[in-house]
């Protein structure tokens, strides 16, 4: 039953397909903010998917969250996300993100129920004229 309290982490190294430099969001070899971003919505989507009828998943809609130390590149980095809120298909997240060191970055993070074929088929119709 999809309930507050349900946890979800990601466990990841820190690489150059995700430093800042090659995804074009800054110029340093480090941890790039929409990686750290991408690997916090993992966290979340993830841990609530055994929960949804077969068909369905989520959607991301909002992301409000701080980067607030920067990762070298090699450095592990942790992921975790808290279900502190289901209203109807609406989901809400504590997200945070952790390097070796400690603390990086978090925030709150909403996300909406879905199923998926529907969903895909009107983004796919936004093709059509």
């Amino acid at each position: 039953m999809l309930e507050a309290g349900i946890k979800g982490q990601v466990d990841f190294i820190a690489d150059e397909a995700g430093s800042a430099k090659l995804m074009g969001s800054g110029a340093l070899d480090v941890l790039a903010t929409p990686m750290m971003i991408a690997m916090l919505e993992k966290a979340a989507w993830e841990s609530v998917q055994p929960y949804l009828e077969e068909g369905c998943g989520t959607v991301g809609t909002l992301m409000n969250v701080t980067h607030d130390a920067a990762t070298p590149l090699g450095m592990k980095v942790t992921c975790v996300s808290e279900l502190l809120e289901v209203e109807g298909k609406k989901l809400i997240f504590k997200v945070e993100a952790f390097d070796e060191k400690g603390h990086i970055g978090g925030g709150m993070h909403e996300r909406f129920i879905v199923n998926n074929e529907k969903f895909q088929s009107k983004t796919n119709g936004k093709r059509t004229p």
